[in-house]
């Protein structure tokens, strides 16, 4: 830390992303909740057919071809779309246009970890909401003012609300900005998109790193009425018109076209999620009912950190918060089933020289 750094950021806790092991090691990486299969051949198809002497000049700033894409995919029109470098810089928008400088930012106590991050970076009044047994209460929502984000389903547990529920919420929250983070919707759970065109207060963020296999490529987005695009792309030109490169835009709207794929694919997550839950059932597990790609489990007979560096040992990765009650808990991403079935086999061999 140089002397030149403004004081009040010298104890920021920055953002921890999950462990990246080198290509050289064996491991199967279950921690940072990427897909097991490859990216769509429709989206494979337009990089290879990528001019590359475009790269000499700049990207359309408006990103047109993937908002109209993702427009047409949740019913909405283009204007009701931006995209961004990733969900995370989506994020830091709408904290920049709705939660910076004192306002208030509602979110789970236990939720994405870059909440708190951003709502600090930002000098929010950053208020975290109590959970019990890690389930949202949605009445703790009622009636607040300054900014709500959620992400549902919830990370880390998988858990998520329904689509009412987050109407109650909106109804319940009209002088708030409701920002509903749905990197994992796709899994199982319910979209709150279709209450765009109904709620002015409501903005909904989503990526391609998930459901669409691109956590490399970098492409987040968020839906909302007209004039809430309008705040972000406000923030968007004041900050990097070009967070997006033409490659990205043209592979990303060759992703969402490509229904049909990642419908499969995603239909392939959740099966193997749930047969990796039974087997977790049957050795002592707890698991929280997950609607994204990992589950978030302990057994009473090793503790999270153990547990973490066991599956360590044989070359599983997966991810261990070492934070109040978190740290009981590993968060394991769904991987290739036999991915899975080599990690259920480890776990009944750390489970069984337990018992």
């Amino acid at each position: 830390m140089s002397k030149y750094l403004r004081d009040e950021l010298r104890n920021l806790k920055e953002y921890v992303p999950g462990e990246q092991p080198k290509e050289s090691e064996n491991i199967i990486k279950l921690n940072t909740n990427e897909n097991p299969y490859p990216l769509s051949p429709k989206a494979v198809k337009a990089i290879e057919d990528y001019e590359l002497i475009r790269t000499k000049l700049y990207p359309n700033p408006t990103n047109e071809p993937l908002c109209a894409a993702l427009g047409e995919f949740y019913n909405l029109s283009s204007k009701n779309v931006i995209v961004g470098n990733g969900s995370d810089e989506i994020l830091g928008f709408a904290f920049l246009a709705y939660g910076a400088n004192g306002r208030k930012v509602y979110y789970p106590q236990y939720g994405y970890g870059f909440y708190p991050v951003y709502a600090e970076l930002f000098a929010s009044n950053r208020i975290p909401v109590e959970q019990k047994n890690f389930k949202i209460d949605i009445t703790d929502y009622f009636g607040k003012e300054g900014m709500i984000v959620i992400a549902n389903p919830n990370a880390p547990t998988g858990l998520a609300l329904s689509k009412d529920e987050i109407e109650e919420i909106l109804k319940n929250a009209k002088t708030a900005i409701v920002i509903i983070d749905e990197a994992y919707v796709d899994f199982g759970a319910e979209s709150a998109a279709d209450l765009i065109p109904k709620y002015d207060n409501l903005i909904v963020v989503g990526t391609f790193s998930k459901s669409r296999s691109m956590a490399g490529i970098r492409i987040g987005y968020a839906l909302g009425q007209e004039s809430l695009i309008s705040d972000l792309h406000r923030i968007k030109y004041s900050f990097n018109p070009y967070s997006l490169d033409g490659l990205a835009v043209l592979a990303g709207k060759a992703s969402v076209e490509d229904r049909e794929y990642f419908e499969s694919t995603t239909k392939m997550v959740i099966k193997t999620r749930e047969n990796f839950i039974k087997e977790l059932k049957t050795l002592g597990f707890e698991v929280f009912d997950s609607k994204a790609n990992f589950v978030f489990t302990k057994n009473d007979i090793i503790s999270g950190e153990e547990l973490y560096k066991q599956l360590r040992e044989n070359n599983i990765l997966v991810r261990y918060f070492d934070e109040n009650v978190l740290r009981d808990y590993v968060r394991i991403s769904i991987g290739s089933d036999e991915n899975m079935e080599y990690t259920a086999d480890v776990l009944r061999g750390i489970i069984g020289n337990r018992g």
